[in-house]
């Protein structure tokens, strides 16, 4: 299957990750806690966990560190309890928005995420009102290059749901949100096939590209929310044009 061109803006997503390494270490310790809580410390049998605590060394975040967030989540340490929020959203020209939150003031997040999208041309909508417009799913991509027929040879044995080759060449391999996911990325790994872009996301079943000034407003509001200190993920339909 053909798809959308991806790669720039997988490219421009880890530019940006990295830029923000500080405030990425919050984010996954905040992941890593709520995982270890949800379903329990080991990451063997905690497949949140374990995709947590992998990006978290991908991140050079130290051990004692993920170590530690994973014990208050478990209970073995005292901690913050933090909890899962997601809003849902209206950008410019009425492009969908979804943000997701951990907070441990649920009171403070509403607020600073509807000021966030009032204050950049947006609105915040309410639960349902653009969920349905994404696919929660594993997304696994590779970069131009990699081998068509030997990327979805491994990944659909693993269990892979759809391998879609984008116009520039890179590859998307689409999962399950679930263990699914983890097996697949290890198969490919296993295979020498490594993704440069490897998440549980929600993924727009429809896109829309967008120029000009609209390009910018949207891409000034998913900063402001990405911005914010509670915040975990912010995920849209619009696909801002370099």
């Amino acid at each position: 299957m053909a798809g959308h061109s991806k790669w720039a803006n997988i490219k421009h997503k880890k530019a940006a990750t990295d830029a923000k390494r500080g405030k990425i270490f919050t984010r996954l310790i905040k992941e890593i806690t709520v995982a270890a809580r949800l379903g329990g410390g080991d990451p063997g049998t905690n497949a949140r966990l374990r995709l947590a605590i992998e990006k978290a060394r991908d991140q050079n975040m130290p051990k004692d560190t993920i170590d530690n967030a994973t014990k208050r989540g478990s209970g073995q340490l005292d901690g913050v309890d933090y909890e899962e929020i997601r809003y849902e959203g209206y950008g410019v020209a009425g492009a969908a928005v979804i943000v997701d939150c951990m907070t441990d003031n649920r009171t403070r997040t509403v607020a600073d995420v509807r000021h966030a999208f009032a204050k950049h041309g947006g609105n915040l909508g309410t639960d349902g009102s653009v969920a349905f417009l994404f696919k929660h799913c594993g997304q696994l991509v590779l970069a131009p290059g990699s081998s068509e027929d030997r990327v979805m040879e491994v990944a659909i044995d693993a269990g892979a749901e759809d391998v879609v080759t984008n116009d520039d060449g890179s590859i998307e391999v689409l999962t399950a949100p679930t263990t699914d996911f983890v097996t697949v990325k290890e198969a490919l790994e296993k295979a020498g096939l490594k993704p440069e872009f490897a998440e549980v996301i929600m993924k727009p079943a429809t896109e829309s590209v967008m120029t000009g000034d609209d390009a910018v407003k949207m891409q000034k509001l998913l900063d402001a929310l990405e911005a914010l200190d509670d915040v975990q993920e912010v995920y849209t339909n619009a696909v801002i044009d370099d």
